[in-house]
């Protein structure tokens, strides 16, 4: 088998992004699992739009489309029907999938083809010279929230991770990968010229890590326990809380999913949740297909004569 080979397949010297941005760890970290994996690199697909994260497919010695803006979701959604045994993942950027994307976007959601998605999240569009994208907090309209806008177009996968703890990142597209049907993951990522070190605010003070069945625990032994639908911040160092009182997660539950993606809008002094929001597997795991050489169509016969065939 022909599998991919991180140090061997990554195109260093091709690499035009610039020096400290976050799309250097996203790049490593994926060409480190498709290794682990043992995908066969002839199998593995890259499609994406229009942004610095589109520029990716270019860097793996695997297959890869550089499509148009907002379109690589369609893209990817005809390549996986045409041969369902390919392993495709969609690189996309907060513009692509946010903006002029949205509709593409949200209906592949919709369709749970087995797909990949990462969305590579700045908060700005540092292309066209770092204008404020529309999930960044200071834009003048309130912006999205993009976790709770992908749980509720109907995703059976959805995670949050940074490219600036690339062993949590490497887990979570291990996960995605393992997933039948369509995976969302947003990235949040690095932009050292237009956003610098904006991510670089979350520490161990302000973030949580979910994982499930373990209550929700972070910084100095803070916890999050619900007081009815009210997530709440307690202070384990206090001898009247317990850690039995917790919130344990559930990334079945897509109610408490919701909570979740909506910490920030609830309580401002909330951590920032990292980790898989929800997972449902609802498809079964297929097995291979054997894809059948489909027969010739003469085009002079569908234009001549009126005849059609239904592909």
């Amino acid at each position: 088998m022909n599998y991919l080979k991180y140090k061997k397949d990554i195109k260093k010297k091709e690499i035009k992004w610039c020096l400290g941005c976050g799309n250097y760890s996203i790049l490593i970290q994926l060409a480190k699992i498709l290794e682990k994996l043992k995908i066969n690199k002839n199998e593995i697909v890259l499609v994406s739009g229009i942004g610095c994260s589109s520029r990716l497919p270019y860097y793996i010695n695997t297959y890869g489309i550089h499509g148009i803006h907002g379109r690589p979701f369609s893209i990817a959604t005809g390549i996986k029907i045409s041969n369902p045994n390919l392993n495709v993942w969609v690189i996309t950027g907060d513009g692509d999938s946010f903006s002029i994307g949205t509709n593409n976007f949200l209906h592949t959601i919709r369709r749970d083809i087995d797909l990949n998605i990462l969305i590579f999240n700045n908060e700005v569009y540092s292309l066209t010279k770092g204008q404020k994208s529309i999930t960044n907090k200071k834009n003048k309209y309130r912006p999205f929230n993009t976790i709770s806008l992908i749980l509720s177009s109907g995703s059976t996968f959805v995670a949050r991770t940074l490219d600036n703890y690339p062993n949590h990142l490497q887990k979570i597209l291990i996960y995605a990968n393992k997933h039948i049907g369509t995976s969302c993951i947003e990235i949040y990522q690095n932009c050292p010229i237009y956003n610098k070190n904006f991510f670089k605010k979350f520490n161990k003070k302000n973030i949580i890590f979910l994982e499930n069945n373990k209550p929700l625990i972070f910084g100095n032994k803070r916890g999050i326990k619900l007081d009815g639908q009210i997530p709440k911040i307690v202070n384990l160092n206090n001898k009247y809380n317990s850690i039995n009182d917790l919130w344990i997660h559930n990334y079945k539950n897509i109610y408490k999913s919701y909570i979740l993606s909506n910490f920030k809008n609830i309580n401002n002094k909330l951590p920032t949740p990292f980790g898989i929001f929800y997972k449902k597997q609802i498809h079964k795991i297929k097995k291979k297909k054997i894809i059948k050489k489909k027969k010739k169509i003469n085009l002079y016969k569908i234009l001549k004569k009126n005849y059609y065939e239904i592909i």
